[in-house]
C-alpha cells in the first residue's frame, strides 16, 4: 500500500484544490456545466482521452492496462442539491453541495493521477473506467421531465442514462465511495419510484360563489391526509417513505384554485414493496379527488432502484481499508439499509456494486449545516481508498474480481431486461372518469 499512498500524496494539492472549487460552483442535475468543464480539463491536462456524454453532462476515460482481465467502473457525481437556507449557498439558485458530492469528484481526480503512475498501472489487470456523471440527486422532476419531452434523456438519474446509452455496456463491477460524518459499509438502500400529481377542479369566485367551483387544494389536502391515515399500514420491514410537497396551490386567493400539484416519491426496499404500497397510496388520492368532485392526473416514473450492496464487495471493501489503514477499524452492517435513494441501485440490478461510506464530512446531508470539514479524510484519504479497492480487485490476475462476477447474483440478467422492466412502470394520465348517471370509474 505504501506506492498507494505516496502517489495520492504527490497529487495532494490537486484533489484539495479540486475540492474547493466544485463546492464554490454546486449545480443540480445535467446542469453541471462548469463542474464537468472543469473536471474534464484536468483529466485531459493529466492527458486522458475523454468521451462526452452527448447533449448533456458527464465524461468517462478508460484505462487499459495491457492484462486480460475484467472491467472496473469508478464513480464521481458532478451535482450539487438546493438548500437556500445553506450559509453558501448559489444567491441565485439555492444549489449547494451539502451532499458531498464536490469531495467525490475530487477524490476521482486523484485516482486519475494516481493510475498515471506506472508503478501502481502494472500491478493491475484489466480495463479500468472513470466516470463524471451527472444528477444523482433525484429533484427537479419538472426540469427533468422537460428534458425527457426533448428527447434528450430519458431516465431521471445520470447512471441508469449512460447505461441506458451504452456507456457502461461491458462494465464487470462497479463502485463509488459516499461521504458521510463516520465510515462503513451497509446492505443497501431504497429504491424510488417519482410521482407528479396534479388534481383538477373548477375555478369560480371564492368569496363571492364558491360553491360554483370545486377546490383542487381542498382536493390535494384531503388526498394527503389520506396517505397519512394508511401510514401504519406500511411494514417496517419493507423501509416505505412517502414525502410530498406541494409546487403548485392556486393562482390567486381570490379565486377556487383549479389545480394543485404535487411531487413526491415512494421509497421502499424491494419493486414489490414499492409496487404494493403505491397502489394503497394511489387508492387515497384518488378517494379525495372523488370526493371533493375533482379529477386527478398521476404520472409516475422509475426514479432509481432499490440498492444492494454485493456480498462480496462489502468484504473487499472492509479488508481494503484496513489494509490501507491497519490502525483503523471498518465496520460493516450487511442487514442495515439506508432509506435514501441513489441511482448506484440501476447498476446493482445488472452487475455486482458496492457503495460504502467514507467520513469527513459534518453536519445534516442535504440539510443548510452540511460540509466537508475534513478534506484530508474526505478527499485525499478516500483516493488512497479508491485505489486500494482497485487493488484488491485487479492485483493477481483479479482473483478477488473473478470471485466477485462469479458469485454475483444481479436481479436482472441484461441491462435490456431491467430497462423493460422499468419502463414498463410508467404511467400517466387521469385517473377518474365521471359518468353521467352519477357514477365514476376509477383507474388506479
Amino acid at each position: 500500500m505504501k506506492d498507494i499512498v505516496n502517489v495520492i500524496d504527490a497529487n495532494r494539492q490537486l484533489i484539495l484544490d479540486a475540492e474547493r472549487f466544485i463546492w464554490a460552483h454546486p449545480e443540480t442535475g445535467y446542469k453541471e456545466f462548469v463542474t464537468c468543464e472543469y473536471l474534464a480539463k484536468k483529466f485531459q491536462e493529466l492527458g486522458y482521452e475523454l468521451t462526452f456524454a452527448e447533449n448533456i453532462t458527464g465524461f468517462f476515460t478508460e484505462i487499459d492496462t495491457g492484462k486480460t482481465g475484467p472491467k472496473i467502473l469508478i464513480l464521481g457525481e458532478l451535482d450539487s442539491v438546493v438548500c437556500p437556507s445553506h450559509p453558501e449557498a448559489d444567491p441565485k439558485t439555492g444549489a449547494v453541495h451539502s451532499c458531498g458530492h464536490n469531495a467525490q469528484c475530487a477524490t476521482l481526480l486523484g485516482v486519475a493521477a494516481a493510475l498515471k503512475d506506472k508503478n501502481i498501472l502494472d500491478k493491475l489487470c484489466g480495463k479500468i473506467m472513470l466516470c463524471a456523471v451527472p444528477a444523482e440527486e433525484m429533484i427537479e422532476l419538472e426540469y427533468r421531465s422537460s428534458l425527457m419531452d426533448k428527447g434528450i434523456i430519458k431516465y431521471y438519474g445520470g447512471k441508469c442514462e449512460f447505461l441506458h446509452r451504452g456507456y457502461f455496456d461491458g462494465v464487470d463491477i462497479a463502485f463509488m465511495v459516499h461521504h458521510s460524518t463516520s465510515s462503513c459499509a451497509i446492505g443497501g438502500a431504497v429504491g424510488i419510484l417519482a410521482k407528479n400529481i396534479t388534481y383538477k377542479g373548477v375555478s369560480a369566485h371564492a368569496g363571492g360563489s364558491p360553491w360554483d367551483g370545486h377546490n383542487a387544494l381542498y382536493a390535494a389536502t384531503c388526498g394527503l391526509n389520506a396517505v397519512n391515515a394508511i401510514r401504519e399500514t406500511f411494514k417496517e420491514s419493507d423501509l416505505i417513505r412517502f414525502h410530498p410537497i406541494i409546487t403548485d396551490g392556486g393562482s390567486i386567493v381570490n379565486a377556487i384554485p383549479e389545480n394543485a400539484n404535487i411531487e413526491t416519491y415512494v421509497r421502499g426496499k424491494t419493486y414489490d414493496a414499492i409496487l404494493s404500497a403505491n397502489k394503497r397510496i394511489n387508492k387515497a388520492l384518488i378517494g379525495a379527488a372523488l370526493s371533493i368532485d375533482t379529477n386527478i392526473e398521476i404520472t409516475e416514473r422509475p426514479g432509481y432502484a432499490p440498492l444492494k450492496n454485493d456480498k462480496n464487495l462489502l468484504c473487499i471493501v472492509k479488508e481494503s481499508f484496513e489494509a490501507l489503514f491497519p490502525e483503523e477499524e471498518y465496520p460493516v452492517y450487511p442487514n442495515k439499509f439506508s432509506t435514501g435513494s441513489t441511482d448506484m441501485g440501476d447498476l446493482s440490478c445488472v452487475m455486482p456494486v458496492i457503495h460504502p461510506y467514507i467520513g469527513g464530512a459534518v453536519g445534516k446531508g442535504h440539510g443548510n449545516d452540511y460540509r466537508i470539514a475534513d478534506p484530508e479524510l474526505a478527499c485525499v484519504s478516500n483516493a488512497k481508498f479508491h485505489l486500494a479497492i482497485l487493488k484488491t480487485l485487479l492485483e493477481n490476475n483479479a482473483e478477488k474480481a473473478k470471485m466477485v462476477i462469479s458469485e454475483a447474483e444481479p436481479p436482472f440478467s441484461s441491462k435490456e431486461e431491467y430497462l423493460a422492466y422499468i419502463d414498463s412502470l410508467n404511467t400517466s394520465g387521469e385517473r377518474i372518469s365521471y359518468n353521467g348517471d352519477g357514477t365514476a370509474t376509477v383507474k388506479l
